[in-house]
């Protein structure tokens, strides 16, 4: 159960932040700030632009996106972890 919880909370967290940082992007960009950063995230994510839909949209995708890798990397990492401590 711990090591679910652990598991969980750090996808949940990652996930959250990604979110947050999609949400200064977007603020940042429409501001004319960071505009190659906000290119290279249009490239990188498919809903992502600065209208205010685009913004939350891609704070959507890149929390999911986020919360699946990190999901899997704790999983594997927990794995690994019990079978090299036996």
């Amino acid at each position: 159960m711990g090591t679910q919880l652990h598991l969980l909370a750090l996808s949940i967290a990652g996930a959250i932040v990604a979110a947050a940082l999609m949400l200064l992007l977007g603020i940042l960009g429409n501001m004319g700030l960071y505009l190659g950063a906000v290119e290279t995230m249009q490239e990188w994510h498919m809903f992502f632009d600065l209208s205010i839909g685009g913004i939350i949209a891609g704070m959507i995708e890149g929390a999911i996106i986020t919360f699946v890798v990190i999901y899997a990397f704790v999983w594997l990492y927990e794995k690994l972890l019990l079978k090299l401590s036996r």
